[in-house]
């Protein structure tokens, strides 16, 4: 049963985290791209797209955890300390991207929308949400670093018996 839920856990992180972390990492260029080019509508819909990929997959990222916790108990590793900085850079990364980078994805979001429908001090409106999407991408650059340290945790394992 462990390695069936190791399977679920690894599958789930793959299928849920990978597309947050591709999708969080294109929306700043490409939120950048549609803010110089409001009135190209695929560059606009490039945008919430992406804006929509971080929200569904966060939601469904949840799952990881769920099945990582079972693992750890089926395995009897809750108390190794290579796990409980896991869960620790877990719940700081699900917090980042939660608090941090969909706010202002949707924020940019919103902006971009402003700036296409304005005629004339769309400007001032423009130039701050391009300052934004350098901000978000600092913010998307810190997740996805805490997702990679998770990674590496999970692989190497200190004191894992497998040798590697």
């Amino acid at each position: 049963m462990t390695k069936f839920l190791l399977a679920v856990h690894v599958l789930a992180a793959i299928v849920a985290i990978g597309p947050v972390t591709v999708a969080a990492s294109m929306f700043p260029p490409s939120a950048r791209r549609a803010l110089a080019a409001p009135d190209d509508s695929g560059a606009v819909e490039t945008v919430r797209l992406l804006l929509r990929i971080c929200r569904v997959y966060a939601v469904v990222g949840v799952v990881v955890p769920v099945f990582g916790f079972a693992t750890a108990s089926g395995m009897g590793v809750l108390g190794d300390a290579w796990l409980i900085v896991s869960i620790a850079l877990t719940a700081l990364a699900a917090l980042v991207l939660a608090a941090l980078v969909l706010p202002r994805q949707q924020t940019i979001a919103d902006r971009l929308d402003q700036v296409g429908g304005e005629s004339g001090g769309g400007t001032t409106t423009a130039v701050t949400a391009r300052q934004a999407t350098v901000q978000l991408a600092m913010f998307t650059g810190l997740f996805n670093i805490l997702w990679a340290t998770v990674t590496v945790l999970m692989i190497v394992r200190p004191g894992s018996t497998t040798g590697a």
